[in-house]
């Protein structure tokens, strides 16, 4: 019996801890304030702006900076990445290709 419900036990732990790595996402109750940067001249019509990033680092956000990057056949389009709000704060959505 004691072997049964410490085997329950550990599956119940083993659960939790997964559900714990699924929801690993960094949350703030405050989003950061938006930099104001600079937009250099376009290099070329093939360049697009790629807007700033928040990257998560140790429990908080960094910011790096835009910067223009040449479309490719396969990606010509670039979304930008935003803050989506819950009931549990903010999350930053990494801009991408499309």
């Amino acid at each position: 019996m004691k072997k049964y419900i410490s085997k329950i036990i550990m599956m119940i732990a083993v659960a939790i801890s997964f559900s714990a790595v699924a929801n690993a996402q960094l949350r703030v109750r405050i989003r950061p304030e938006v930099n104001v940067q600079v937009r250099p001249a376009q290099p070329s019509p093939r360049h697009v702006w790629v807007g700033g990033e928040w990257n998560s680092d140790g429990g908080r956000y960094n910011y790096k900076e835009g910067y223009w990057s040449e479309r490719s056949e396969r990606h010509n389009r670039y979304a930008e990445g935003h803050w989506n709000h819950s009931r549990r704060g903010y999350v930053w959505v990494p801009g991408r290709w499309r």
